[in-house]
């Protein structure tokens, strides 16, 4: 590999930002303020009215946070972590989101993830897939090994 394609190849890997990850850098940062800034309120003024929702709010936050430092940093690691942080928030929203309409007297109070994220648009259930679709094809952009 000539140093212009080494280049060439540490900009690629570093761009799981750019394009549709823009879009997906920026829904997950307004996630992060939604969720976290919700979550800090309620446990610090109503805790004791609704605990597993509003720690449920604080891990989504968490989540969400997390996932937007690997999109904006990039590189190989940074994809397959993001993927697995997308893989478990969807899991959790498929979970919670269920949890929330079996048995909705667990929930005194909606979580980020409640009814699949209905109180957010369903953004909670869309941005999981629609990242994991992106990180995939990120993945599947690259060019293999020289000779390959």
């Amino acid at each position: 590999m000539t140093s212009g394609e080494a280049e060439v190849s540490a900009v690629r890997e570093r761009r799981l930002a750019g394009g549709p990850g823009t879009l997906l850098v920026w829904l997950y940062g307004v996630m992060v303020v939604g969720a976290v800034s919700r979550s800090v309120y309620q446990i610090a003024t109503e805790f004791d009215r609704a605990p597993l929702a509003y720690a449920l709010s604080a891990v989504a936050g968490v989540v969400y946070g997390f996932i937007t430092y690997t999109l904006v940093r990039g590189g190989e690691k940074a994809r397959r972590a993001a993927i697995v942080c997308c893989a478990a928030e969807l899991a959790g929203v498929l979970v919670v989101g269920t949890w929330t309409l079996v048995e909705p007297s667990a929930f005194p109070d909606a979580t980020v993830w409640s009814d699949f994220g209905m109180g957010y648009l369903f953004i909670p259930v869309i941005l999981p897939v629609s990242a994991l679709f992106w990180l995939r094809a990120a993945r599947a952009d690259r060019p293999g090994p020289a000779g390959a």
